[in-house]
């Protein structure tokens, strides 16, 4: 390996290692397909998850609007974020999205997301929940 293929890659290293340059998470390309697939067919206008919560995925605008109980996502924040922790599976059972198993509180089931999909909700958070 030559000095300048070394020095590249370490410059690789130090920058996704200290400040964390990642791939910019895409609400359009990366996020709004996860929740057509996963979430839309319960938070959608008729709904079982917009009937008890009022939270819709239609469109950036509603996931931002939240729930009739308030904001689900706060940009930069994926710790502080409803959304990331339910669909993380860091809540109580009966609340974790989409619901999965017996303990659920809603009526439908689907499967949890994967650490993939999971991973690309909290990034798009932690960049700022933009509508990209």
């Amino acid at each position: 390996m030559t000095s300048g293929t070394v020095l590249k890659l370490g410059i690789v290293a130090l920058c996704s290692g200290l400040f964390g340059c990642e791939r910019a998470a895409s609400f359009a390309d990366d996020v709004q397909p996860i929740f057509a697939e996963y979430c839309a067919e319960c938070h959608n206008q008729t709904g079982e998850g917009i009937a008890t919560s009022g939270f819709s995925v239609s469109d950036y605008d509603s996931i931002m609007k939240g729930t009739k109980f308030g904001p689900v996502v706060i940009p930069g924040s994926s710790d502080s974020s409803a959304l990331y922790l339910v669909v993380a599976q860091k809540t109580a059972p009966e609340i974790q999205m989409p619901p999965h198993h017996d303990r659920s509180f809603a009526e439908g089931r689907g499967a949890p997301l994967s650490d993939s999909q999971v991973d690309t909700i909290k990034r798009w958070i932690d960049q700022g929940a933009k509508n990209n």
